[in-house]
């Protein structure tokens, strides 16, 4: 076994993946661990995978820049790809960062997340009565994507009839962030971010002439910006907006896709939970943990740094693999284990430092009424085909799960 890990962290690429890997990255993640944590890829950028080396990357914004124009402007060139990938928030660095993410922090107030609970149950409610009028549903189509399309649909309150076209702009977006993309991917993220932004323009010149509640309508108030008269560029807001549907939609069908899969294939966890229903906050946590829906992040070092004994020069681009993070026995005990229960849980799933997840408590809110209620309507539910993964790194989620509900 000791050889196979060797060998597996010595030939890892992430710019040359494996059909396995895609399957299940996790022993690779543990031999680059245990071997070579802070690996040089051949591109000559570094690749972390042990937990305290990205906690110390997402703390010092200093030293450790997200501004993402250098490392993506020989991938995206000139193009709209690169004009959102540069000017979405979670790509930029203070103070443009600070100032974009006060605004949308202000619109997710605990108290507009409290207010959303009811809202959300409903519509969980209304989407569980279909799957049991249908009986063989498929989880992510029928379930876990309808869920964040529609609460992110009414943070900017787009009409429902206009909705449709979000989810797969989002994907032919977030699917361009893989390392290596392929000419379709880019025509289809270029057209996704085109197509994106006209339909906001329309979006944003009716919110002008009619403005919402700024307390719960993301889009109101970011055009209105602060008190203090700080405000976005129209650019900015456009981008921003992508950056909000593209942010809350995919991770959190990955979370409640994961989850329940996660579940199905830990039957005595899956029992533990429906016995013990008030456990599902510690739940959720630990689905983040055991399978992130976000499994990669990125840095640029700005001066010279040391990482794990590794002496990095300024100018490094760095990958940081929560996946492999979330997994290391020096923070997690049993970490290839899912224990619903497991308490503390200092997963990375939203990142930590300041570039911690805006959207994590309303995420956390979807899981927990997503899975809770699925499982009390449904506690027999089996799959009933092989689930088919999305062939991504970065987003680990399904693209579908065939599942019998009846």
């Amino acid at each position: 076994m000791n050889t196979n890990a060797t060998e597996l962290a010595a030939s890892f690429d992430l710019e040359k993946l494996t059909p396995a890997f895609y399957a299940d990255p996790y022993p690779t993640y543990r031999a680059l661990r245990e071997h070579e944590p802070v690996k040089r890829l051949p591109n000559g950028s570094y690749f972390l995978t042990r937990y305290d080396d990205l906690v110390s990357a997402y703390k010092s914004t200093k030293l450790f820049s997200s501004d993402k124009r250098k490392e993506f402007a020989p991938k995206y060139g000139d193009s709209l790809l690169y004009e959102h990938h540069t000017t979405s928030l979670v790509f930029n660095d203070p103070p443009a960062h600070t100032r974009v993410r006060r605004l949308i922090m202000g619109a997710l107030s605990p108290r507009a997340i409290a207010e959303m609970e009811p809202y959300l149950i409903a519509l969980v409610d209304r989407l569980l009565d279909a799957l049991a009028a249908k009986g063989n549903v498929e989880l992510i189509a029928d379930f876990a994507s309808a869920i964040p399309v529609e609460v992110i649909g009414n943070l900017l309150d787009v009409p429902h009839e206009e909705r449709e076209p979000l989810r797969d702009w989002s994907l032919a977006i977030l699917g361009a962030l893989e390392p290596v993309i392929g000419p379709d991917a880019f025509a289809r993220g270029n057209n996704a971010v085109k197509d994106f932004l006209a339909y906001l323009e329309i979006l944003v010149e009716r919110r002008r002439a009619e403005p919402g509640n700024p307390e719960r309508d993301v889009l109101t108030r970011l055009i209105q910006g602060e008190d203090n008269g700080e405000r976005l560029t129209s650019k900015e807001l456009l981008h921003n907006c992508i950056f909000l549907l593209n942010a809350g939609h995919e991770t959190t069908t990955n979370l409640i896709g994961n989850g329940l899969v996660a579940l199905s294939g830990h039957p005595a966890q899956k029992q533990r939970l429906i016995e013990n229903p008030d456990l599902i906050k510690t739940a959720v946590e630990e689905i983040l943990r055991f399978e992130s829906s976000n499994q990669l992040g990125n840095r640029m070092t700005t001066e010279p740094v040391e990482l794990g004994g590794v002496a990095l020069p300024a100018g490094t681009p760095i990958t940081l693999c929560i996946g492999a993070a979330n997994r290391d026995p020096a923070q997690f005990a049993d970490p290839e284990g899912l224990d619903i229960g497991r308490t503390p849980n200092r997963h990375l799933a939203f990142a930590t430092g300041p570039h911690q997840c805006a959207g994590m408590a309303l995420a956390r809110l979807e899981g927990a009424i997503a899975i809770s209620r699925f499982l009390a309507r449904f506690p027999g539910y089996a799959l009933n085909g092989a689930p088919v993964r999305g062939g991504r790194v970065r987003f680990r989620g399904f693209l579908s799960v065939p599942c019998e509900v009846r």
